[in-house]
């Protein structure tokens, strides 16, 4: 993610926020249940832990996550999609969609949990 914004286009800008690549997985792992770090690095692409961390940051910095305390573990923290999180959901499911249809060998694995998908918040 850049600190910077190269111009004023949209397109650009939004790249920019979540176009790198591996910050829409990381909110493909959130719409669809997953909530501790542990959790994101048992996704199939492996992403490495100083890599997760520092998108974890930076999608905090923009507030489309937040933290709070995870349930089972006290003392642990879990992250969830804001409201503004949420609204990216179109967007992923339009790429996942297109990668469905052109994209030979694709297979969608996991399908968001019906509350994310829905666009209510689990505060």
């Amino acid at each position: 993610m850049r600190a910077s914004k190269r111009s004023p286009c949209p397109v650009s800008c939004t790249l920019d926020l979540i176009g790198d690549r591996w910050t829409l997985l990381v909110i493909r792992d959130l719409f669809c249940g997953k909530s501790q770090f542990k959790e994101f690095l048992a996704s199939p692409e492996k992403i490495a832990t100083n890599i997760l961390a520092d998108r974890l940051e930076a999608l905090l910095k923009q507030k489309l996550i937040e933290k709070f305390p995870a349930p089972q573990q006290p003392g642990r923290e879990a992250y969830r999609l804001t409201e503004k999180g949420q609204s990216i959901f179109p967007i992923l499911s339009a790429v996942a969609e297109w990668g469905l249809k052109n994209i030979a060998g694709t297979r969608a694995y996991l399908s968001p949990t019906t509350t994310m998908a829905s666009g209510q918040t689990t505060s």
